[in-house]
């Protein structure tokens, strides 16, 4: 079942339930209830209860969206300096130049191609793919520089490599779900409540009041959702993708 699928029938069986319990208490509510007046005390309590789950909506909504921009500035920072330092290395002598731009070609292959999707199925980074880029840090840093050009070019290099290396960590921390459960149990809970409130206003079958109630389940379903499509930067529907690597390295046979 699709991500988009599993929405569709989410949203409708939040719609479900709801209708179908005011239905319900409608069938089989006593003759002495009074569906025509609301305390005044259950309706400022349920507006409350709104603006305060509304309130932690808006807020995890926002830690997920700025967790999945970070994700994707690390990885355009990471693609970006592997360029560089392939671009750079133009000063070094061409036997060497060569190794050094095959090993970078070899990382970012393995990446696109083996790395990205294991890091989406486990949310991690592979060891292997931190000794590719490792392998080819000591490379030129083992490598003592042979004129003033390189000399000069030694340390910006370096800089990058290790603004290189830096971005694949901050990836595999940003691998995987970000939102604590602490957090998902409050969001789910804080969802039922709300929705429960609807119940205790004393809505009733008019259409208006169902449609009303309907659109505010599927609103809540949505919102979950996207909070939770949002929550995994690399392995969901709105994810992070490759695409800095393969426009920044077009002559390699990446997995677009």
């Amino acid at each position: 079942m699709s991500e988009w699928v599993a929405l569709v029938v989410a949203m409708a069986a939040a719609c479900a339930v709801v209708l179908a319990v005011v239905v319900l208490r409608r069938r089989t509510a006593g003759v002495e209830e009074n569906v025509d007046e609301t305390p005044d005390v259950i309706e400022y309590i349920t507006m409350m209860i709104g603006v305060v789950y509304a309130i932690v909506l808006g807020l995890a909504i926002a830690g997920v969206w700025e967790a999945r921009g970070a994700a994707q500035d690390d990885l355009f920072r990471e693609a970006q300096s592997l360029r560089e330092v392939s671009d750079r290395a133009v000063v070094y002598p061409a036997e060497f130049r060569d190794q050094v731009r095959s090993d970078i070609d070899a990382y970012v292959t393995y990446v696109v191609n083996v790395e990205w999707d294991y890091m989406s199925e486990n949310g991690a980074i592979t060891d292997k793919g931190t000794q590719l880029l490792d392998k080819v840090q000591n490379e030129v840093a083992s490598r003592a520089p042979a004129s003033d050009l390189e000399s000069q070019t030694y340390q910006p290099i370096m800089d990058r490599i290790g603004q290189a290396s830096d971005a694949r960590n901050q990836r595999g921390q940003n691998a995987g779900p970000t939102m604590p459960g602490v957090v998902w149990f409050g969001l789910i809970g804080g969802a039922v409540v709300t929705i429960g409130m609807l119940f205790a206003l004393q809505i009733r079958r008019t259409p208006r009041e169902l449609i009303l109630a309907g659109c505010f389940s599927v609103l809540i379903a949505f919102l979950l959702f996207m909070i939770w499509d949002f929550d995994d930067p690399f392995a969901r529907s709105v994810s992070v993708t490759t695409q800095p690597f393969v426009d920044l390295f077009p002559s390699l046979d990446l997995k677009g």
